[in-house]
């Protein structure tokens, strides 16, 4: 990677960059990080660093697309048809050689079809005397016949080089008769959280002064959902020097550091890592929950600091790591931020100054705003699944009226 793009002097003023504009320095310094083949079994969730090409034609030769008879259309003049049958074909048989007048095979779904035949008539339309078949009157409609490469042919780009391997495009590699896939590497990601009162899920209740750490395992799965790897979570008190030497515990393409990202006394999570030569790219970005979110470099790693607060953490881990990770993974920022437009269900109030996301809960009818809106709530996440944006000053919506929704999961 060259230098880091554009860099911002750490301790620069509160808010001194919007929400786009962070982004933009975002996707300007995360690049994928390296290629390598893998099976295809192993490829979902992962974005291709080459195409996919076709090593077969598909179909492979004419077949049949329904049960049923093939038939020449030359022998369809109207009226009673009788055909003598030559015989059964079944998907995967050799080819069944050629019919000529007044003939047919039996043939199944995905056979070969005989030469000579240009149809096949569903079986439910066909009458069996014996070695002999009658139509009462001439098929119309489709000819049920999938035809030698109608799909695609040998040499023909299938995924392009960028394209994340869903099951859908899983078929599409497969088909082409694919055993392995080139693929960007994924990211290993190293979690530190960090305060002195934060302790386990499940220990809290025996302490007075703790409380749960409600983020680790959260900004963990959050990751994992997005094709990263977690190689470490840290849970560390407020100390400089500890938080620092974190970096050391873990290869790690990212670092995520939970807490420690305002301006106390013992915020400690960037300065510790600015102590090792980190080059922070944006600080303080005016939106709301999470201005407190910074970005930088060190060297090689990239460095996110989140808020303390749950849902101010949670909703920055959405709108930058996400994206941090689908970039690094090969992807676009724009297919970790899917906005969609969605009817608000219930008004919604002017903004203020800052850029708002607001946890909503979605249902077909569209997005309704939760009641409280608290960056250190945590019981309002049990029904947000979405974060609605909202424009700085933005007048009040109506009910009815159009906002932009984005998954929070």
């Amino acid at each position: 990677m060259g230098k880091l793009v554009p860099a911002l002097a750490f301790g620069a003023c509160a808010a001194s960059i919007d929400f786009d504009g962070a982004l933009a320095i975002l996707a300007a310094n995360a690049r994928p990080l390296g290629k390598e083949s893998v099976s295809l079994a192993d490829a979902g969730g992962r974005h291709l660093a080459a195409p996919v090409v076709a090593r077969i034609d598909a179909p492979r030769r004419d077949c049949a697309a329904m049960d049923g008879h093939a038939v020449r259309d030359a022998d369809l003049n109207g009226g009673t048809i009788i055909l003598r049958s030559r015989g059964t074909s079944y998907a995967g048989a050799a080819e069944p050689g050629a019919i000529s007048a007044g003939e047919t095979w039996r043939v199944m779904t995905g056979a070969p079809l005989p030469h000579g035949s240009d149809r096949v008539v569903m079986i439910e339309h066909c009458r069996h005397r014996g070695e002999l078949v009658v139509l009462d009157a001439p098929p119309l409609g489709k000819p049920h016949v999938r035809k030698a490469g109608s799909d695609f042919l040998a040499g023909d780009e299938l995924l392009a080089a960028g394209t994340r391997m869903t099951p859908a495009r899983m078929v599409v590699a497969a088909a082409a008769d694919r055993a392995e896939v080139e693929v960007w590497r994924t990211p290993r990601i190293l979690l530190v959280a960090t305060g002195d009162e934060i302790v386990a899920p499940g220990c809290a209740s025996h302490m007075r002064s703790a409380i749960p750490d409600s983020l680790s395992l959260a900004i963990g799965q959050l990751c994992t959902s997005t094709g990263a790897e977690v190689v470490a979570s840290l849970r560390l008190p407020d100390n400089e020097q500890a938080i620092a030497e974190a970096q050391q515990e873990a290869l790690a393409d990212v670092v995520v550091v939970i807490g420690g990202a305002s301006r106390g006394d013992r915020d400690f999570g960037r300065s510790a890592f600015v102590s090792l030569g980190l080059d922070v790219a944006f600080a303080d970005v005016a939106m709301k929950p999470g201005k407190p979110v910074w970005y930088g470099r060190l060297a090689q790693t990239h460095v996110l600091g989140l808020p303390g607060n749950p849902t101010a953490a949670l909703t920055v881990a959405r709108l930058f790591l996400s994206p941090l990770i689908a970039s690094l993974s090969g992807g676009a920022i724009s297919d970790a931020l899917p906005w969609q437009l969605r009817r608000a269900t219930k008004p919604m109030p002017a903004n203020g100054p800052r850029e708002a996301f607001l946890c909503a809960s979605l249902s077909y009818e569209g997005a309704a705003i939760c009641d409280r809106q608290d960056a250190s709530g945590q019981a309002a996440l049990a029904l947000a699944d979405c974060l609605v944006r909202r424009p700085p000053n933005a007048p009040a919506v109506a009910a009815g009226g159009l906002v932009p929704v984005l998954p929070l999961c």
